[in-house]
């Protein structure tokens, strides 16, 4: 983070572009499709986000960034709004999702082995 969050201190829309990482277009996307739930708004109707809006929004990152699909994202956002009582579906969402990921990343290893070996391949030819 670039500046630490006090509770009566809120984002500018650009200030949550920056610690965020999403596009301004991405964070009224999310909020539009209820990825990113209601965002408050300043008395003259800006937005203005909470230091739980960004810790929500490294969450959203992550599973994107790991490949989760947003209807599998937006599953997840409307467990952990329906309150406590979905951990147990939260968990079972989140440790699929872990498993998926876990194949990725034995998948790109493989691959990688692959870009290893011609690496090796040319520097012998070289040589």
């Amino acid at each position: 983070m670039i500046w630490a969050m006090t509770t009566s201190t809120y984002l500018t829309p650009a200030q949550a572009v920056e610690e965020s990482g999403f596009s301004l277009d991405t964070l009224r996307y999310y909020e539009r499709i209820g990825l990113l739930g209601t965002v408050e708004r300043s008395s003259s109707g800006h937005r203005r986000f909470t230091q739980d809006d960004l810790e929500w929004l490294g969450m959203l990152r992550c599973l994107r960034e790991t490949g989760m699909p947003i209807a599998e994202m937006f599953r997840f956002a409307e467990l952990v709004r329906a309150g406590e009582e979905t951990y147990p579906e939260r968990l079972a969402v989140l440790e699929e999702h872990n498993e998926q990921v876990e194949a990725q990343i034995a998948n790109l290893r493989q691959q990688q082995r692959l870009i290893h070996a011609k690496i090796g391949f040319y520097r012998t030819a070289l040589h």
